[in-house]
């Protein structure tokens, strides 16, 4: 038995007024998950630990079976390793939005759907005129930019320390940005051969003070302000770690000899390098709604002709949702049910070596709240020959009913390895 996991980033909602009251899962004509959830089993799954933040670092590695305790070290070290940066030993790795500023506001935490390619242009800038030296004999970079995917790019602190308190930008839409600057954390343990805590809650503030005036300065948005465009002006530093230490998921489970990660975006990618999946990039995949369905559908079929598992990250939900676009997210379900799951479902379907197709989201992104929540999930399991529960569609209060019932982090994956 194959397995491959399809999951669609922020996609479970809470109930909505404008909607009747209804969820958006509920609302949206999605045919597809819907016969699933009927031929298949469902239930819900708990997919952040306690006392962790309900964001897609956290529950898409906890849906791969892993125990956060142990493995935890942020987003920024996955990123890294996702874009082949090799961590030093003293390396602290933080994720680096570029984001949008207004009124002492934060508007957006995605410097108005910053292009990869002005990117690009911004954080070159940025490195080169922040990254600075620990001193002058040994020459090598206290501070590094570089370059990720969208406004989404990280920052290396050689020795810096990961116990600070970052507001995740994402979830303080419309709030004022200064009283959310870097904290370090109370009674933080000195470690040898790395700055304070308080040092490197400092350095990062200056950072961020310095990229407002550079990049208010910067030509990309000097033209932005003459056509009254969201600019791209201030770096957002946040959820930082060190070099983690993960096993891969071949180690962990004797039926995965091989595996393939497919996303857009380098978080999940680098948790897939950690995992041991090999990465396929598509062209035309961008992280939003206007996303490569098809080409990433097509890839996730290719890739289970030779592999065991297969992994497929679509984040178009957990954007339009951190964007507050009631309709966009719901097209972004419906385009996941028509575009991605049905071919899939349709190709395997037909093939002599039975798969076994498992869909659902990390978390919720509720659209009018614009942020993370770590509520249960609701998730659907699928294989030919399945006995089906009672469920009959494919959202987040029938799936209460599934016969999985409530599962809890790494119980997901553990359950779905057991269909053999």
């Amino acid at each position: 038995m194959k397995h491959i996991i399809i999951l669609g980033d922020g996609m479970a909602d809470l109930p909505v007024e404008r909607l009747g009251g209804k969820t958006l899962l509920q609302y949206a004509h999605k045919p597809m998950m819907d016969q699933l959830a009927r031929e298949g089993r469902t239930g819900r799954l708990v997919t952040v630990p306690e006392g962790f933040p309900p964001g897609s670092e956290v529950a898409n590695t906890a849906i791969l079976g892993y125990d956060l305790n142990k493995v935890y070290e942020g987003r920024g070290p996955l990123e890294a390793a996702s874009i082949g940066y090799n961590m030093a030993d003293d390396d602290m790795a933080i994720r680096c939005n570029i984001i949008t500023l207004e009124d002492g506001k934060i508007i957006t935490h995605n410097g108005g759907n910053l292009e990869t390619q002005d990117a690009d242009v911004l954080i070159k800038y940025l490195n080169e005129q922040l990254a600075k030296p620990i001193n002058e004999r040994e020459g090598c970079e206290r501070v590094k930019f570089i370059t990720g995917i969208q406004y989404r790019h990280l920052l290396v602190i050689r020795g810096g320390s990961k116990h600070i308190v970052c507001a995740p930008p994402h979830d303080h839409p419309n709030e004022e940005w200064r009283p959310l600057l870097v904290k370090a954390v109370e009674q933080a343990p000195m470690e040898q051969g790395r700055l304070t805590a308080q040092q490197t809650a400092d350095l990062l503030n200056e950072l961020i003070l310095k990229s407002q005036e550079l990049l208010a300065r910067h030509p990309y948005n000097q033209e932005k302000a003459k056509k009254g465009e969201r600019q791209a002006n201030s770096i957002w530093p946040w959820s930082g770690g060190y070099r983690p230490s993960m096993q891969t998921l071949m180690d962990q489970y004797d039926d995965i000899k091989s595996g393939t990660v497919i996303s857009a975006v380098d978080l999940i990618q680098g948790i897939g390098r950690y995992a041991g999946l090999r990465i396929v990039k598509v062209e035309g995949a961008t992280g939003l709604a206007n996303t490569n369905y098809e080409g990433k559908a097509q890839a996730a079929i290719d890739a289970l002709r030779n592999d065991d598992f297969v992994f497929v990250h679509v984040e178009a939900s957990d954007e339009a949702g951190h964007d507050g676009d009631l309709d966009l997210k719901l097209q972004t379900i419906e385009y996941l049910d028509q575009r991605l799951i049905a071919p899939i479902y349709r190709e395997v379907e037909t093939w002599a070596e039975p798969v076994c197709i498992a869909i659902l989201p990390d978390h919720l992104t509720p659209v009018e709240m614009r942020i993370h929540v770590g509520q249960p999930v609701p998730f659907i399991i699928w294989h030919r020959g399945i006995e089906p529960d009672e469920v009959q569609q494919y959202d987040e209060v029938s799936c209460v009913e599934g016969a999985y019932g409530l599962l809890r982090l790494n119980e997901f994956m553990n359950e779905l390895m057991k269909i053999k």
